[in-house]
Order: structure tokens, then C-alpha cells, then sequence
């Protein structure tokens, strides 16, 4: 009888840890852990299906100006060329150390030399 019992309940811890065993293990089931979430689905659906319609080329002529090269602005020192040209060539050439018509002549100084000390006053 004590034979009996043992194996009743060696079989019994069997089935037992064999049950609990499924239990516990996990289980990697794409369909029992994804939920069905119209929103993404729809969304999703609505994303897979847009066509984008091509551009046209006419399109962007509206947003876009033609690029003109602007003109130079004209060089002053050419504006009246002509006339300075003239202004220098009836100049007087004027030379250093020479006085000009109807000027007194220059006086030269000399920068190097020192001015004499006046003589110191007698106390």
C-alpha cells in the first residue's frame, strides 16, 4: 500500500510540475500580444495608398523671378576724363625752388638747425 501511495504521488508531482511548467514558460505569439488599433490601421492604410501628383514645369514660374544682370553704374574717373585731361595739360609746371609768376621766392628753412640759446641772466 506504502508502494502505491508513493507512486500515486510521484505521478501526481509529475503532472503536476509538467502543468505548472506550460504555465510559466513563455510563449513568443505575434497574434496574442499585437491589439488591433484602427487608428494606426486606417492611418497606415490611408499613408500606403497617397499618390503624390508630379510637379508641373509651369509650377514654379509663379515663385521665381528671371535673373537680369544688372548694368555697371558708370566709373566716375571716366565721367569727365575729357575735361581734366585738358585742366592737367594746360597747367603750369611748377618746379620746386622756383617761385611762380608774380610770387615772392620761397624762403628755405633749414629744419636741422638748433635755435642759440640766449645767454643765461646774471644773478
Amino acid at each position: 500500500m506504502m508502494s502505491q501511495s508513493l507512486r500515486a504521488s510521484r505521478s501526481l508531482l509529475t503532472r503536476v510540475t509538467r502543468q505548472s511548467g506550460a504555465v510559466s514558460r513563455r510563449t513568443f505569439l505575434t497574434t496574442a500580444a499585437r491589439r488591433a488599433d484602427p487608428v494606426q490601421d486606417l492611418y497606415l492604410r490611408e499613408l500606403r495608398a497617397y499618390k503624390p501628383t508630379p510637379p508641373k514645369p509651369g509650377d514654379a514660374e509663379a515663385h521665381v523671378q528671371k535673373f537680369t544682370v544688372p548694368t555697371p553704374p558708370p566709373s566716375p574717373e571716366e565721367a569727365n576724363l575729357a575735361n581734366e585731361l585738358k585742366a592737367y595739360e594746360s597747367q603750369e609746371v611748377e618746379v620746386e625752388g622756383q617761385a611762380a609768376a608774380g610770387e615772392p621766392a620761397p624762403v628755405e628753412e633749414s629744419w636741422f638747425e638748433e635755435e642759440e640759446d640766449e645767454a643765461p641772466a646774471a644773478h
